[in-house]
């Protein structure tokens, strides 16, 4: 079997209001809804792009990262804060501020249009449950994942 590669966005672990927002009970029954959801597409071998927000400015839930498969690289949200940054480094293969994939540029905010002439779409998070009326824009936010990675080949299609 080859590796896939997915995208998700805005994890936001450990976030009560967040998890409120989603419907769960609370920020445990989010996190164990989301690590089943992840490892039942997501194998220890494939690559997962995070688009930014794997929690609200806390380091404590990173620790939920080493249950979930696959090999996971961080593009940098607003509530990833830079002091945090070595210790999820212990939880993740990388993390930079985008990655360009498959001619896509990968980001937590939506770049501006002027800038994605040169890529084929951009995928990115931050918006949540919004999405942008532009079909060069994709969110994939959990909101619009159903709680899991998704297929960056099945997305581009």
């Amino acid at each position: 079997m080859s590796v896939k590669k997915f995208v998700c966005a805005d994890l936001h672990l450990g976030h009560a209001k967040n998890a409120l927002r989603r419907g769960f009970s609370s920020a445990e029954e989010h996190d164990l809804m989301l690590i089943e959801r992840w490892n039942s597409v997501v194998r220890k071998s494939d690559i997962v792009y995070i688009l930014g927000d794997i929690t609200m400015e806390k380091r404590a839930p990173y620790v939920i990262l080493d249950q979930l498969n696959g090999i996971k690289y961080v593009a940098g949200g607003n509530h990833d804060r830079r002091q945090d940054l070595y210790e999820l480094l212990n939880h993740v293969n990388g993390f930079a501020a985008c990655y360009e994939v498959k001619g896509c540029i990968l980001t937590h905010i939506p770049i501006h249009p002027d800038e994605l002439n040169r890529y084929r779409k951009n995928i990115h998070g931050h918006l949540h449950s919004k999405s942008i009326d532009d079909s060069r824009y994709v969110c994939v936010s959990l909101e619009h994942t159903y709680m899991a990675p998704i297929d960056l080949d099945i997305l581009l299609q």
